[in-house]
C-alpha cells in the first residue's frame, strides 16, 4: 500500500527558476495494484517517484509505505521497502561488475552485503533460473561483466533485480524509452509476467499511449503537480490508445487545473 497526503515540492523556491513540482498531490495505491501515470512535460511525474523513493525531502505533506510513515526516511533507509527501473538502461547497474554480482547486491538490498557465500552457493542456480526466463541466453553469461550488455539486456536484468526481493513498491520511470522496439517490446513482456506473479505495488510513468492503453488497472493523468484525471476497472479496460492521445492533447493545452477542466475531459473521453 502507498499513501500520499497533501504533498507538496517546490524547487527553486523564490528565484525567477521557481517550479512548483508537486502542489498538495493525494494519491492511495491499494496493494498490488498496478498504476500507469502519464502526463505532460513538467507535470509533477518524475517529482513524484522522486519524493516516494527519498531523492530529495518534500517541502510538506505525508508518504506511507505499507502504513509505516517514511516522510523523513533518507533515499538509503527506503530501499528495502521499493525497487526502482530508470530509463537509462545503465543507471540500475554496476557495469564492472559481473551479471552475478549485481543480482547478489541487489538480492541484498537495504542490509549488510557480503557477496562472496552468494555467489558460491545456491543462489546461482536461481539466478539462472530467472534469466533463462528472459529468453536471451544471459543464463550463460552470469560471469560477464555486466558493462558488456546491450541495453535491452542489460534493462531486463536491472528489472529482474528491482523485482528480487519483492518490494512493497515497484516504480518504473520509463523504463523502455532508451531502447529499441524489439527490445521494448521485450522488457514490457518481462514486466507483465514479472508484475503478475509479484505482491508489489507497482507505479509506472510512461509517455507511451499504447503502454497506458493497454497496461495496469488504473490509469493516473498529472498536470500541473497534480492529478488531473484518475480512471480504474471498466472506465480504465475501455480506454483506447486514440482516445489517450486526445486526452493528452487537451490536456496539454489546457493551462487551467480546475473541476470544470478535469469533467470537460471525462465527458469527452469516458
Amino acid at each position: 500500500m502507498l499513501r500520499l497526503e497533501s504533498v507538496r515540492k517546490t524547487f527553486n523556491p523564490g528565484t525567477a527558476n521557481e517550479v512548483r513540482a508537486l502542489a498538495g498531490l493525494d494519491l492511495n495505491l491499494a496493494p498490488g495494484s498496478f498504476t500507469v501515470v502519464i502526463g505532460t512535460n513538467g507535470s509533477g511525474k518524475s517529482t513524484l517517484q522522486g519524493a516516494i523513493s527519498g531523492v530529495f525531502a518534500i517541502d510538506a505533506g505525508r508518504i506511507e509505505v505499507d502504513g509505516i510513515d517514511v516522510t523523513s526516511w533518507p533515499e538509503f533507509r527506503r530501499s528495502h521497502l521499493i525497487g526502482r527501473v530508470f530509463q537509462d538502461p545503465f543507471a540500475g547497474t554496476a557495469p564492472e561488475l559481473t551479471v552475478a554480482e549485481n543480482l547478489a547486491l541487489a538480492s541484498k538490498r537495504g542490509h549488510w552485503r557480503t557477496l562472496a557465500p552468494l555467489l558460491r552457493g545456491a543462489r546461482r542456480g536461481e539466478w539462472r533460473d530467472l534469466l533463462a526466463q528472459i529468453g536471451l541466453g544471459l543464463e550463460n553469461r552470469l560471469d560477464d561483466p555486466i558493462g558488456l550488455l546491450s541495453g535491452g539486456q542489460r534493462q531486463s536484468i536491472t528489472l529482474l533485480m528491482a523485482t528480487l526481493t519483492n518490494p512493497k513498491i515497484l516504480m518504473l520511470d520509463e523504463h523502455t524509452a532508451a531502447l529499441d522496439p524489439r527490445s521494448a517490446e521485450l522488457v514490457i513482456g518481462l514486466t507483465t509476467r514479472l508484475v503478475a506473479r509479484s505482491s508489489s505495488t507497482t507505479l509506472m510513468v510512461t509517455h507511451s499511449m499504447q503502454q497506458a492503453a493497454s497496461l495496469g488497472d488504473r490509469l493516473i493523468a498529472m498536470h500541473r503537480g497534480r492529478i488531473y484525471l484518475d480512471v480504474s476497472g471498466s472506465e480504465k479496460r475501455k480506454l483506447t490508445e486514440n482516445e489517450l492521445f486526445g486526452m493528452f492533447s487537451h490536456m496539454r493545452r489546457d493551462d487551467r487545473f480546475d473541476e470544470a477542466a478535469c469533467e470537460l475531459v471525462r465527458s469527452q473521453y469516458l
